[in-house]
């Protein structure tokens, strides 16, 4: 999340929230759509259920993948983040998700090196409803090498956003599998994010040209550690804007969306890949984050990694969000609104 960059100071003045503590084995295999010979430490949890779709292994054989070294980071224009695409478009295409454009990647035209968004697309079952497109993103850049850390310079982005994207890629595949969307479904995950949301600036303003009847925009930002203390499991920015919160908490059947105040007061809304949809499009546009600036001290450091990402509270969250975005995507009237 680039823009918090400038609160970062007073992320690191608390300490992490606490997360469940699980055992794992750690064994070298070999990096899926990675760079031939390339290795990979994959942690595979003892548990393997998170009570849904979703489980403990899918999330962390993910996450990962995207945060390992081996992608150095994933900065925009780099090789990392090219075999990361790589193997977004792989799951992609395992799991029924069409290129949205000629390929699945959309290369920018804001961005001095190559950089391409990954956009995926699952046509709508129903003949009418399918005209209307709810869009799932998240970026999956991150800043790659910074000043070392004890030697370590690989910034590996696994918060930031390596959990987003996993989100996104679970989505992608439960749906791509079950095909249960009336509603036509965008799955996008932005490059270079971190400088300047110019993933999404790039392809809001692409969808629009081409005149996409975009009714929601449902973006997925730093969902790897939970909320401490709060009443709720997730919060949206831009809480305020729409009904989207009440709505989701209709459809998860509990109090799932909730309102952070610190969102609010650093204007949180306008600063992650909803906003350039908002300002396109002028529809619901909002980022779901489990970041309050008490539970993670390691933004854009290297100590981002994924041994202190809690895979179970991801996986959960996913399986929470499925009957949320579905129940979204088939209703029979758009009832998601702004205020």
């Amino acid at each position: 999340m680039k823009s918090l960059l400038a609160f970062c100071a007073l992320a690191l003045a608390y300490t992490c929230g606490s997360s469940q503590i699980q055992e794992t084995s750690t064994k070298e295999v070999a990096e899926p759509g990675g760079p031939e010979g390339v290795k990979a430490k994959i942690t595979k949890m003892d548990s393997s259920d998170a009570n849904g779709f979703t489980t403990i292994d899918d999330i962390s054989e993910i996450m990962n993948f995207l945060a390992s070294d081996a992608l150095q980071g994933r900065d925009s224009g780099s090789e990392g983040i090219a075999t990361a695409a790589t193997f977004i478009e792989k799951s992609f295409m395992d799991n029924g998700i069409q290129p949205y454009f000629n390929s699945y990647r959309d290369t920018l035209s804001n961005f001095e090196k190559m950089a391409f968004n990954v956009v995926g697309l699952l046509e709508g079952t129903d003949p009418k409803l399918k005209e209307e497109y709810v869009l799932i993103g998240a970026h999956y850049d991150h800043i790659g090498i910074i000043a070392p850390e004890n030697g370590d310079a690989i910034a590996n982005g696994a918060n930031d956003n390596a959990s987003g994207t996993t989100s996104v890629m679970e989505f992608a595949r439960y749906f791509g599998n079950g095909q249960t969307n009336k509603r036509s479904l965008i799955f996008a995950l932005f490059s270079a994010e971190e400088k300047g949301l110019l993933g999404s600036k790039h392809l809001a303003k692409r969808l629009k040209d081409e005149g996409l009847n975009l009714y929601a925009m449902l973006n997925f930002e730093m969902t790897g550690v939970p909320l401490v203390k709060k009443d709720y499991q997730v919060y949206i920015t831009g809480f305020e804007m729409s009904n989207l919160a009440k709505v989701s908490n209709m459809y998860a059947e509990e109090n799932l969306v909730g309102f952070l105040p610190t969102a609010k007061e650093f204007n949180l809304f306008q600063r992650s890949d909803n906003y350039p949809f908002h300002q396109e499009f002028q529809v619901p546009a909002h980022t779901f984050c489990t970041f309050d600036f008490t539970n993670f001290a390691f933004y854009h450091k290297v100590g981002d990694e994924a041994d202190i990402i809690d895979f179970e509270h991801m996986a959960t969250m996913v399986n929470k969000m499925i009957p949320v975005i579905e129940g979204i995507t088939n209703a029979p009237t758009q009832e998601i609104r702004l205020n």
